[in-house]
């Protein structure tokens, strides 16, 4: 990591079926090996299926999933001492989506469900509910700040 600066930020493109910034995010954090037509297939296709199963809008309940998975506190480690401290911190707001479709991903990739489009329709429905690995995930991260909230005072 360099010292001097901050790298500069790569500007992306909003995609072209719902011009979303986060869309965009999310299909390039979902494609493997460069292959964006894959991803997007899924990603569009998978908006279908929750709108088929849910009866509401696949872009919604995609921006709703999203923002219920995203924490507000984690904890990072530092040491003191020669001890060290699980310490409570409040995420940045770049790093909440990071993490939020990081978790989305990751619990959709592990679910029993054949192709990948409908394990991520699944997902985001149960997302969308406040239910689900991705929101227990949440919690359990939440849990683990307000656990080793008595070490809030070792911020930096």
């Amino acid at each position: 990591m360099s010292r001097r600066r901050a790298p500069e930020k790569r500007e992306l493109h909003a995609d072209p079926r719902f011009g979303d910034l986060m869309v965009t995010k999310f299909i390039n954090y979902t494609m493997k090996h460069g292959k964006r037509s894959v991803a997007e297939k899924a990603f569009y296709s998978a908006l279908e299926m929750v709108k088929d199963k849910s009866g509401q809008d696949g872009i919604d309940v995609f921006r709703t999933a999203l923002n219920n998975v995203k924490p507000s506190v984690e904890v990072k480690s530092r040491r003191i001492g020669g001890a060290t401290y699980q310490v409570p911190v409040e995420v940045r707001n770049e790093r909440r989506t990071q993490l939020a479709m990081r978790w989305l991903i990751g619990f959709a990739r592990s679910r029993p469900e054949n192709t990948f489009a409908e394990r991520l329709a699944a997902e985001l429905l149960m997302a969308s509910k406040n239910e689900g690995p991705s929101i227990k995930k949440r919690e359990d991260t939440h849990r683990m700040a307000e656990a080793n909230r008595a070490f809030a005072h070792c911020r930096w």
